[in-house]
């Protein structure tokens, strides 16, 4: 049903005449008539009579009045639901229980009255073709990895450089160690199924791989977090990488170390990145609170990759 027409008969209903619906629509009295007209017979009844002086509503009229009027706050509330500031804020976060989470979470917090759409798209190349369409407004990613560039129109914001923590279980012969360096473990088995070839978290961990002669194997299947726990929990020999701001839970029994890397810590290196034409005013105060936070949470020298975006 063509809204306008639907506008239209409000207005002329509401007026009484014609030439005033169409003095308040700023359209002629012509385009007026031709687009009841229109309604009428895409409707297949007469809604209007004619006097010399006025128009009245008919028996029809009066029966379609209440629903074109909820027709048209329909649109309105459709319109509103995705006008900047009017609608929610959509975000990607990667995961729920890793680092950037907790930044939108502190955000929340900040500003609760800024609503919130929270979304875990799966990769980079995901999230910028999502960020670029406008599926979402704003991205937590690590950029650009080797070998890319971000097209001309996304804007990025290093926001926090995450340190890389050993997870061990309690048998592990780093298990009680306070620190760690990365050269301290090499020989060591890491285990980190859940590192797809292709993604940005791959090419970090590569480049850690190499930089300090690590073995980082990420061979079996991939049966989420669970099982990575149980896994490394009952081992001596494999430990795994975190992010100091992965939220994880195990049971008490299960033991696990979280030990600190250090001299030089390897940080993940985490930022905004949004459309530069987009005008939403909360992705505006999110880029202002993440700005005033401190990039780097290790501490001493950091290592990250050299084609982490500043």
């Amino acid at each position: 049903m063509d809204l306008d027409a639907v506008r239209t008969f409000v207005a002329a209903a509401d007026a009484g005449r014609f030439q005033d619906a169409a003095d308040e629509l700023a359209i002629t009295q012509q385009a007026v008539s031709k687009r009841i007209a229109t309604l009428e017979r895409n409707l297949g009844v007469r809604l209007f009579t004619r006097t010399a002086r006025a128009t009245r509503l008919t028996i029809d009229g009066q029966a379609f009045l209440p629903h074109a009027r909820d027709l048209l706050r329909a649109e309105e509330r459709a319109a509103a639901s995705v006008r900047p500031g009017r609608r929610a804020l959509r975000v990607d976060v990667i995961g729920r229980r890793l680092a950037p989470a907790a930044l939108l979470g502190e955000f929340h917090r900040a500003r609760p009255e800024v609503e919130l759409d929270v979304v875990t798209l799966f990769d980079a190349d995901a999230a910028i073709a999502a960020v670029r369409s406008g599926t979402i407004d704003a991205s937590f990613r690590a950029v650009t990895m080797p070998g890319r560039r971000l097209p001309d129109d996304i804007g990025a914001a290093r926001v926090l450089d995450e340190p890389i923590q050993l997870l061990t279980g309690p048998a592990h012969r780093l298990a009680g160690a306070r620190a760690v360096t990365p050269a301290e473990l090499a020989g060591h088995r890491i285990w980190m199924p859940g590192i797809v070839p292709g993604t940005e978290w791959a090419a970090f961990y590569d480049d850690l791989a190499a930089a300090f002669g690590l073995t980082i194997e990420i061979t079996g299947p991939d049966f989420g977090t669970e099982p990575l726990l149980d896994t490394i929990a009952d081992s001596r020999s494999l430990a795994t990488f975190v992010g100091a701001g992965t939220r994880l839970a195990w049971p008490a029994d299960h033991g696990l170390r979280r030990v600190a890397v250090r001299d030089p810590a390897p940080v993940y290196p985490h930022s905004l990145t949004w459309h530069r034409d987009n005008p939403h005013p909360a992705l505006a105060a999110l880029r202002d609170h993440l700005g005033s936070r401190p990039l780097d949470h290790s501490g001493g020298e950091v290592w990250t990759p050299a084609w982490a975006q500043r």
